[in-house]
Order: structure tokens, then C-alpha cells, then sequence
């Protein structure tokens, strides 16, 4: 016999846990009147048909690879979709981890008042963050093969200094002298990664122009980049991991969602902070703190030159603070910013952060 739900109100209809993969997947519902639950497989193609059939139901997903187009599509059905952090769902795994237990965990965990949810991301949002990772990814091979041919070269006696200007414009011509005492293999060897560095180069590029171009076109992203420290990559990825910023209650949740709010050892009444937490997304939190450095270089290089730093608050916090903890203090700064420039919509309103 089919499976059907109560559909009365939004307060009793039936909860979904379904636990994504790429090809099987397990449904288990529980329904608010007379308890019945589902347990059930479902191949790829049978899950869209599935879910048309049911009324409405309040379905929850762990947030992995594919929950957004899942969650777009089951919320097109009618239904509510949830996103959760796969961490918090783990607490409630009962017994040995399959699909089974994963979707029982997922069904429990949806229904809790203070479970923490994830933002659905718009096509458009997931674009702009795969373009961020290709870059990202292309970096981390160029940086790679670099190394290779670094290394690959220093064993024959051909060092060059650490500067990757350097690097690039001495390795040509290394290739090219015959002279030295590279052998013909790894003449050729090297020639073969040093082709494959400059395509790692080249696509880079294209993806940074790419980046430019929507950071053009979106209003929101030139809002952001009227902000000291954040330039065309930061902007872009703050838009596309927050959106409109409104999921947020305020500043504080984005700095924490960052990973740049201390962390709390606090026993006994007795308030004891740490270091900042690093958990949250690290890649925002890496371009924010790379942004922060870059505005305590530029009130460093001013002051030597004997002008004014330009940024009063920053300049105030170095004079007994050390560089790095003004970055990170920066940082926190800069993501409280941003929410408020999201989700009120506003612009930077001075040149400088006060």
C-alpha cells in the first residue's frame, strides 16, 4: 500500500529525511497522526516522479554535492526543503552508518528547534563559487608545477631566487641555453611542465576576466568593493556565499560564520577567550585577512613616507597591537561591513572604516 501523509496543516504534515547519493536513494518519512513511517529506495530517476506524488511535506537534506538543485527542484514540487551541515546531523545516527540510518538521522534532525540550517544558493550564486574554486584549483597546480621544475632544475645546479617573477622569466631561458649541463631528457622533461605552467597561467587569467566581467554587472559586488580590502575577488565571493545577507541576524553571525570570532574555553561564570575559531569557511576567511594585511601594508607604507596613514582605527590598533592581530581584527571589521552593505543595501559610507 502507497505511503501517504496527513496533509492538514502547516504544522502536521509529514517529515522527510532523504539521504542523496549519486544513483540510490533512501526516503524515510514520518507521519504526524498515526505515526507511520517510510522507508524507501529510490534510483535517480524515480525521485522527482516519487516526491510529485506526495503532498506536501517538510523535506530535510544534508548540504553535500547536488543538495541545491534537489532542494530547488523538490521546493518546485511544493514541498519545504531544509539544508543542514552534515555535522549536525551525525549526533543522531543510530548504530552503524548506511543509508538507512543516515536518513532516519536526517528526518530526526530537521524537526529540531535549534538545529542550524543552510541557505539555498541560486544558480547564479553556484556559478560565481565555481568559478572561485576552478581559479583556486588552477592556482594550487600552477604553484605545483612550479615546484616540480624547481626542483627538477636544482638538481642539476640551476637555482633561482624565491620570486616567481624571476622564476618565469629565468626558465625560458634555461630551456633555451644549450650550453648548460641539463641532459636532453630532462631538457625536455622541464620544457613539457613549463608548457603546462604557462597553460595554468593562461586559464587563470581567463578565469579572473571572467570574474571581472560579472563583478561588473552585479551591483551588489561594486557595493563591496568600495570597501578598503576588498577587491574584485572578495566582493564576488562574499555575494555569492551570503547572497542578500538577510539569512544573517547581523554582522557578528557573518564574522562567526567566517571564523573570525574568538573562541570560547568559558566554565564556572568565568569567561576565558582563545584565538579565533577557524571554523566557518576558510576561504572567505583567507581573502578577508589577505584584504586586511593589504590596508596595514598601505597605512605602514604611508606612514614612512611620513603622511597620513588614512585609517585612523587600523593606525590606532598598531601602535600595541601586533600586525597580525590588528589583521584579524580588521578582517572581523570588514565582514560586519558587508552584511550591512547586503543586507541594508547601503554603500561604503567613507573612504575608510572608522
Amino acid at each position: 500500500m502507497e505511503w501517504t501523509p496527513p496533509s492538514l496543516n502547516r504544522h502536521q504534515r509529514a517529515i522527510v529525511g532523504l539521504d542523496l547519493a549519486k544513483s540510490v536513494f533512501q526516503v524515510y518519512g514520518v507521519g504526524h497522526q498515526d505515526k507511520r513511517t517510510l522507508s524507501r529506495k529510490l534510483s535517480r530517476s524515480q525521485v522527482l516522479p516519487y516526491f510529485a506524488r506526495l503532498p506536501s511535506c517538510l523535506i530535510g537534506m544534508e548540504a553535500c554535492g547536488s543538495s541545491y538543485y534537489w532542494a530547488r527542484e523538490l521546493m518546485s514540487l511544493g514541498h519545504e526543503v531544509k539544508l543542514m551541515n552534515p555535522k549536525f546531523v551525525q549526533p543522531y545516527v543510530k548504530g552503524n552508518k548506511n543509508d538507512y540510518n543516515d536518513a532516519e538521522a536526517i528526518c530526526e534532525a530537521v524537526q529540531r528547534p535549534n538545529m542550524r540550517f543552510v541557505d539555498l544558493k541560486t544558480p547564479e550564486q553556484q556559478a560565481v563559487l565555481h568559478l572561485h574554486q576552478s581559479r583556486q584549483l588552477l592556482i594550487r597546480e600552477r604553484v605545483s608545477l612550479g615546484n616540480h621544475i624547481r626542483a627538477l632544475l636544482s638538481e642539476f645546479g640551476i637555482v633561482f631566487a624565491k620570486s616567481v617573477r624571476v622564476f618565469e622569466e629565468s626558465v625560458p631561458a634555461v630551456l633555451a641555453d644549450e650550453t648548460n649541463d641539463l641532459p636532453a631528457i630532462s631538457r625536455r622533461s622541464a620544457g613539457v611542465m613549463w608548457a603546462a605552467y604557462q597553460k595554468s597561467q593562461s586559464s587563470i587569467a581567463d578565469l579572473e576576466r571572467e570574474l571581472a566581467l560579472w563583478h561588473k554587472d552585479n551591483e551588489a559586488s561594486r557595493r563591496l568593493a568600495e570597501v578598503p580590502g576588498i577587491g574584485i575577488q572578495t566582493a564576488s565571493a562574499l555575494v555569492a556565499k551570503l547572497g542578500n545577507g538577510r539569512s544573517f541576524r547581523n554582522g557578528r553571525e557573518v564574522a562567526a560564520f567566517v571564523g573570525l570570532v574568538p573562541k570560547q574555553a568559558s566554565s564556572g561564570g568565568k569567561e576565558k577567550l582563545l584565538g579565533i575559531i577557524k571554523r566557518g569557511d576558510g576561504y572567505l576567511r583567507r581573502l578577508l585577512v589577505q584584504g586586511a594585511k593589504s590596508v596595514i601594508r598601505q597605512v605602514k607604507r604611508r606612514h614612512s613616507a611620513g603622511l597620513a596613514g588614512g585609517h585612523p582605527w587600523v593606525e590606532s590598533l598598531l601602535e600595541h597591537k601586533h600586525p597580525n592581530k590588528v589583521a584579524i581584527a580588521l578582517a572581523n571589521k570588514m565582514a560586519r561591513i558587508a552584511w550591512v552593505i547586503l543586507a541594508r543595501e547601503e554603500r561604503n559610507r567613507c573612504a575608510t572604516t572608522q
